[in-house]
């Protein structure tokens, strides 16, 4: 598959104003979306140690949503499924690599890609643009956004919300590194970067516009307009609060704000609490 190629007709339709679909573009869509099954290309990628989006690549799936036509697609059983035509239910290759879907409600998008002995647990649910590295677990009730990038190794534990970024086409989505826990009912969106071998506790949510307290470094993470809320590499993140100051209202209540706190650093203890059960896989 010539990766040039495509990018320059992918740029190219994507530039021109809104109409019916262009002559060869469903032919076209389906090489796109066999380029990210196969992980040929991906919506982000790290570079020189830097997440960068990959414009074309979003501008490519939201093509698949202009010109898609909505129609009732491939089901069975109780379940009827009406979407996009350009974005059927994605036929994982399954046994060639040793990918395990357990039966109950889970599907994963076309345009995704799956690495190898992944395990997903149902109902779980993983959108296009969406890359999940080999090894990796994904829990009941958990959600792998659209274009969000999931590392080896990583367990996904039940109800974790991964949020999808689509636009702003250079927006970077949601990464997840290499080897990391995210914790059950936790959030991680608007392209949040969780540093390889975190681990994210129960209930913590964490967005842009979200604080973080390090205890240990003394220091203050925040993401801003141009910059995601990166969490460094092996740290602990548990939910806390702090009081809310300046508001006589709040002070003479006591109340607080969730604040999600660094308590420490990855250690040996840690890496027994959060071990996956390699029987499992």
């Amino acid at each position: 598959m010539d990766v040039t190629a495509l990018k320059t007709q992918i740029e190219r339709i994507a530039a021109e104003p809104p109409k019916s679909a262009p002559a060869g573009f469903y032919e076209l869509f389906e090489q796109f979306l066999e380029a990210l099954q196969t992980g040929a290309i991906r919506s982000a990628e790290k570079v020189n140690g830097v997440w960068r989006a990959n414009a074309w690549v979003k501008q490519g799936i939201l093509l698949g949503f202009r010109y898609g036509k909505n129609r009732e697609l491939d089901s069975t059983g109780a379940f009827h499924f009406f979407d996009k035509h350009t974005y059927p239910t994605q036929q994982v290759p399954g046994v060639d690599k040793n990918i395990r879907i357990v039966p109950g409600g889970s599907s994963v998008r076309s345009g995704a890609y799956i690495g190898s002995n992944v395990t997903m647990m149902p109902p779980m649910y993983v959108n296009c643009g969406a890359y999940v590295d080999d090894g990796t677990m994904i829990d009941s009730h958990a959600l792998v956004g659209s274009c969000a990038q999931i590392g080896k190794r990583v367990h996904l534990s039940a109800a974790a919300q991964i949020g999808g970024v689509l636009e702003p086409i250079g927006a970077t989505p949601v990464i997840v590194e290499d080897d990391c826990m995210i914790g059950g009912n936790s959030g991680i969106y608007e392209g949040t970067q969780i540093g390889e071998g975190a681990v994210i506790g129960a209930g913590v949510i964490l967005t842009r516009s979200v604080p973080v307290y390090d205890l240990v470094k003394e220091t203050v993470y925040r993401g801003s307009a141009e910059i995601p809320l990166m969490i460094p590499a092996g740290a602990v993140v548990i939910p806390g609060s702090r009081p809310i100051s300046g508001n006589e209202f709040a002070s003479s209540r006591g109340l607080a704000v969730a604040t999600p706190i660094i308590i420490k650093y990855r250690d040996e203890k840690t890496d027994d609490a959060t071990r996956i059960e390699e029987l499992l896989r």
